[in-house]
């Protein structure tokens, strides 16, 4: 066997042990013939292409092996090479740190995590976009045993669906998780804080995620994003680029709903952004 069929072959080897996959997608596949008669498949389009042919095979979404270093909070986990990685589709109350004070439930959670992962290795799985803009990598994280810890971190009722398309995989058995977390009172779901409140109580000044009840008046869209008025003070925003996810936002309007999510706040103006629909339940 030649060097480049070496190289190749090792690469070959690496990907079969390394990767684990759920089907997807399809890729462009590269089947090489060795010398002595070996078919080896590769995703890198070698520079010698003799022996070479370029192929379309059903492949997964790749899951990579690493190593954790340590776990930063309850959806957060830092891997030996220090990349931070946040966990796709859920979110944890926060800890305290010196830039903001700590949330009911954050500490379990990170536990919880912490017992799970530490000094262990975890497959990434990502979705469509990798990065978020504080530069962490977005991603599934799974035991080797098969274990999803995003979605037990919600079948322990210890974190909360927080969809952001275009990562919207898994999010169907995300819902479940957490309808039954909360339909059991596990976790977060027995915390006074996080306990659904009217919305003429969106102005006292709690700070974090939160639940709250009104009844959409109005729908009023504009260039980027379109608005369920609930009264002159508060409104949901939805980005026109997400619209799609949801069903006609005509069905909200005069029905009581509860909205969920991180309340902003612009003078005596109150704005709660959802991106998917899973942030808004009828009542």
């Amino acid at each position: 066997m030649n060097n480049t069929m070496r190289k190749l072959y090792y690469l070959f080897t690496t990907i079969c042990c390394q990767l684990i996959a759920q089907p997807l997608l399809n890729a462009e596949i590269y089947r090489i013939v060795d010398e002595s008669g070996r078919v080896l498949y590769t995703d890198k389009a070698p520079e010698n292409t003799r022996n070479i042919q370029q192929t379309t095979l059903s492949v997964q979404a790749y899951r990579r092996l690493y190593p954790v270093k340590s776990v930063y909070d309850g959806d957060t986990i830092i891997l030996e090479n220090n990349q931070r990685i946040r966990l796709l589709g859920v979110n944890t109350p926060e800890i305290e740190s010196r830039h903001r004070p700590g949330e009911p439930g954050g500490v379990a959670a990170r536990t919880w995590l912490h017992s799970q992962i530490e000094n262990r290795q975890v497959y990434l799985e990502y979705d469509q976009e990798k990065k978020d803009k504080y530069d962490r990598q977005l991603a599934h994280v799974f035991l080797p045993d098969g274990t999803h810890l995003n979605l037990e971190l919600l079948k322990q009722g210890l974190a909360f669906m927080s969809i952001v398309p275009p990562n919207l995989r898994y999010a169907e058995a995300f819902s479940r998780a957490q309808q039954q977390a909360e339909k059991q009172a596990l976790g977060i779901w027995r915390e006074p804080g996080y306990q659904v409140r009217p919305l003429d109580q969106i102005a006292s000044g709690a700070r974090g995620w939160q639940r709250f009840t009104g009844i959409p008046k109005q729908v009023q869209q504009k260039r980027s994003f379109t608005y369920l008025i609930l009264n002159d003070q508060v409104s949901i925003r939805i980005a026109n680029d997400h619209l799609s996810l949801f069903p006609a936002l005509e069905t909200y309007l005069n029905r009581n709903i509860e909205i969920r999510g991180w309340v902003s706040r612009r003078h005596n103006r109150f704005m709660i952004s959802v991106q998917h629909p899973s942030a808004l339940i009828l009542r």
